[in-house]
């Protein structure tokens, strides 16, 4: 478990609770690093405004979470929801605290919406992939770009974890990926479908013995920025359109475009979604099903029914909308 101790160093009332807080977060194993230095910014406020009692009233939460001049509404969001889970942590301490609703920032949805790749297109993006050619620089890419362009579809996972696999991470026998220290410091096994074992397999034994998975020359780890340039190439080969860094299509679509495509053939076969729709979020290395639920709000234009469908027996469980 990672653990990085905050110590606060103001003492006002609420600093001894506010240790344990973050210990508690970083038990469960989060990070929990920026949120605790925004705490430690919160604790030099309490000591600044003369913060006396063991209490967090409304009216010096209400003055934290005011909207700061230049301040975009996101990151008030993100303030808010951090000193309203600190404030729920109080109330179960037994602690008068007041929790602020994450509405009271003006922030709309997401801040983005997530391009769903077609089945036409990412065959087409795969296929490109498949012609990549080698270079003086990167005399092996022509082996590992269709490699991790495909664990990124057809696996869904994360740039970051296809790109810090270790040989030791790879069962290619079992036909099973472990990934390690990923969002939220979680471990998970990955396991594959037998083509992509077999692909693999065929990789591996021409790669030979190495310590990264997908070395780029010198044997360090190819980083993000090689691979999001080498996706947009794809997308030019492709003929998909690109409205430029920030605006998409981003290389993470592809991980929602795997698990769209994934609730459609599950719907389109009749499973139910009670039970898939956890798997998925295992699979995916989901915190809870709120984040998975995501899916679903941006499927009606592919399936319109499929959110009726989950609503009848799982509405009351998964909230309609999303907090962070």
């Amino acid at each position: 478990m990672h653990e990085n101790k905050i110590k606060i160093q103001c003492h006002s009332p609420l600093s001894e609770l506010m240790e344990k807080f973050i210990h508690e977060k970083q038990v469960y194993g989060y990070r929990y690093i920026r949120e605790s230095h925004e705490l430690l910014r919160l604790d030099r406020f309490l000591c600044k405004i003369g913060l006396q009692s063991l209490e967090l009233p409304r009216n010096v939460v209400d003055k934290w979470t005011s909207k700061r001049v230049y301040e975009k509404p996101s990151n008030q969001k993100l303030r808010i929801i951090r000193i309203r889970q600190f404030a729920l942590y109080l109330r179960r301490q037994g602690i008068d605290a007041y929790v602020p609703e994450t509405t009271k920032a003006a922030v709309k949805g997401r801040g983005f919406t997530p391009y769903i790749f077609s089945h036409q297109q990412v065959e087409d993006i795969l296929e490109a992939a498949d012609t990549t050619q080698p270079d003086s620089r990167s005399p092996m890419r022509h082996l590992i770009m269709p490699e991790i362009f495909r664990l990124l579809y057809c696996c869904g996972m994360r740039v970051s974890e296809v790109l810090h696999l270790n040989f030791s991470d790879v069962n290619l026998d079992a036909g099973i990926l472990t990934i390690r220290k990923s969002k939220f410091n979680k471990d998970r096994l990955v396991p594959l479908a037998p083509t992509m074992t077999a692909r693999l397999r065929k990789y591996a034994s021409v790669l030979g013995e190495a310590s990264v998975f997908f070395p780029k020359t010198g044997g360090k780890p190819y980083n993000k920025g090689t691979v999001y340039y080498f996706f947009r190439q794809l997308l030019w080969k492709c003929r998909i359109s690109h409205g430029g860094r920030g605006k998409g299509p981003r290389l993470h679509d592809l991980r929602h475009s795997f698990a769209v495509h994934r609730l459609e053939r599950w719907y389109r076969q009749g499973a139910d979604l009670g039970v898939k729709l956890p798997l998925l979020a295992a699979y995916m290395g989901h915190k809870n099903l709120v984040s998975t639920q995501f899916y679903l709000q941006i499927t009606p234009e592919i399936f319109p029914d499929i959110v009726n469908r989950f609503e009848q027996f799982a509405g009351h469980v998964i909230p309609r909308r999303l907090e962070q």
